[in-house]
């Protein structure tokens, strides 16, 4: 028996074609399942996405913001949730050994789909061996509603326990914004100072924000050390 293809129906999609080749509207779509009180699921998920700005919005909102829409319930809600914390987990249970951090656009591929949807600020030190290979990630600083406190033996401390070479900061601006304000290029320099005096170099120092962009402290000249292969003094990606 041969399988007509249908376009318009995600789930003859994803059998033909994987889920891999469905937008995010057929996705969610797919995880609400069958349509509830006369709406077509791909309705309520278009619906969703608009409401929560995208996939990195949803990724954003409890099980309860979903429940509450129209045609999804709780238990549609709790399969949504639960996809989407599946995602976070497994971007990151990638063996530490595979991942070279030499240039910043590897930075945010590691720590995009952990920080890119928070509503807060947290700061991490990415700990690497001498030929940037992560030995390490922490988790230094988490911020509030106003802000953000960091101590920089805090962070100093997390690269020595993991016997790094060197290391690299990354924080997220969940505001969105990709210039680097003073506090920022201030706390680097005196950071990459101290970790000179240690003979453990500070690297980089990035900022992230929603959708997978950044910002590079080393390619801004911030720092005398740049990641092996930066180019020019800003750049952004896409996660």
């Amino acid at each position: 028996m041969m399988i007509q293809e249908d376009c318009e129906d995600p789930r003859t999609e994803a059998i033909l074609h994987g889920v891999e080749s469905l937008d995010d509207r057929a996705l969610v779509g797919l995880l609400l399942g069958k349509g509830s009180g006369g709406r077509p699921s791909e309705v309520v998920a278009a619906e969703l996405l608009d409401k929560a700005g995208g996939v990195v919005g949803m990724a954003r909102c409890g099980p309860h913001v979903f429940a509450e829409h129209p045609g999804v319930g709780v238990a549609r809600a709790l399969r949504l949730a639960a996809a989407l914390e599946v995602g976070r987990r497994l971007a990151h249970r990638i063996p530490v050994s595979s991942r070279a951090l030499d240039e910043p656009s590897a930075v945010a591929a590691l720590l995009s789909p952990r920080l890119g949807a928070l509503l807060h600020e947290e700061m991490w030190v990415l700990s690497v061996d001498g030929a940037n290979r992560l030995r390490g990630m922490r988790r230094v600083a988490q911020g509030g509603l106003h802000g953000m406190s960091v101590v920089p033996g805090d962070i100093l401390r997390a690269a020595l326990w993991d016997g790094a070479a060197g290391f690299i900061l990354a924080h997220n601006h969940p505001s969105g914004s990709l210039e680097a304000s003073r506090e920022d290029i201030e706390t680097t320099v005196r950071l990459a100072l101290a970790a000179q005096q240690l003979g453990v170099p500070l690297l980089d120092h990035v900022i992230l924000v929603p959708g997978g962009n950044y910002l590079s402290m080393a390619e801004l000249g911030v720092l005398e050390v740049r990641l092996p292969g930066a180019r020019g003094r800003v750049k952004t990606g896409t996660g």
